[in-house]
């Protein structure tokens, strides 16, 4: 499991997955709440739709995917 300045990924998800906390190069702090910005994009289509046209988040763009790229 990573650590993000935004959310917990599961190694299960899409390396397609893209999120806020990956660009942001700071240490986890956990007397800092999450910020919940619910913000993903898929590196492949620019956008927060799949290629398959479904919605793209931490928790659907797993390997029940047509789309989806393992880690």
């Amino acid at each position: 499991m990573e650590t993000t300045g935004s959310s917990l990924i599961n190694d299960d998800r899409c390396d397609l997955l893209r999120w806020k906390g990956l660009y942001i190069q700071a240490e986890w702090d956990p007397s800092v709440p999450h910020s919940g910005d619910r913000n993903f994009w898929c590196h492949k289509t620019q956008t927060c739709t799949g290629p398959d046209g479904r919605i793209v988040d931490d928790y659907e763009c797993n390997e029940t995917r047509s789309c989806y790229k393992p880690l």
